[in-house]
């Protein structure tokens, strides 16, 4: 797990928006953090390595939990679905929204994944501007959703 510098410009609610990214992947996590880096001043990135190391983090008692989660699917060890239903199933986790964020397009998988209340499905860009764009959409539109029952 690594954690995002504290942002110089908070969103309009006056917190961060707070992003968990769970892959198993090095250079995906490495990726992902390079894509939100343009959003340093408003977003802080928490990363997990595993979906095993994902809820014991998310369970810490004085863990800030995340706005939105994107999570992989293909990891070893808990599958993302694996992760997503636990997620569901724990009371204090189960508003937390999770994004999957997957390179498989695969009908079942996205049927799946809405299945056990997924709160969207990506499918990853795998050129690195594109996925930058993704990340773009991804970050203004949470943001958005975040703050604009506030009154």
């Amino acid at each position: 797990m690594t954690l995002g510098a504290p942002p110089s410009i908070p969103s309009s609610r006056g917190q961060p928006l707070r992003v968990l990214i769970v892959d198993d992947n090095p250079m995906d996590r490495l990726l992902a953090r390079e894509a939100f880096g343009g959003h340093e001043n408003g977003v802080v990135v928490d990363t997990c390595a595993s979906g095993e190391r994902a809820l014991n983090f998310l369970r810490e008692l004085d863990t800030a939990l995340p706005d939105v989660m994107l999570l992989d699917l293909n990891m070893p060890g808990l599958h993302g679905f694996d992760v997503l239903a636990q997620m569901k199933d724990d009371p204090r986790l189960a508003l937390i929204p999770v994004v999957i964020l997957s390179t498989s397009g695969n009908a079942g998988d996205v049927q799946q994944a809405y299945t056990l209340h997924a709160s969207s499905y990506l499918v990853k860009d795998h050129d690195f501007a594109s996925f930058a764009r993704q990340i773009d959409a991804f970050v203004n539109f949470w943001m958005q959703a975040r703050t604009s029952h506030t009154p």
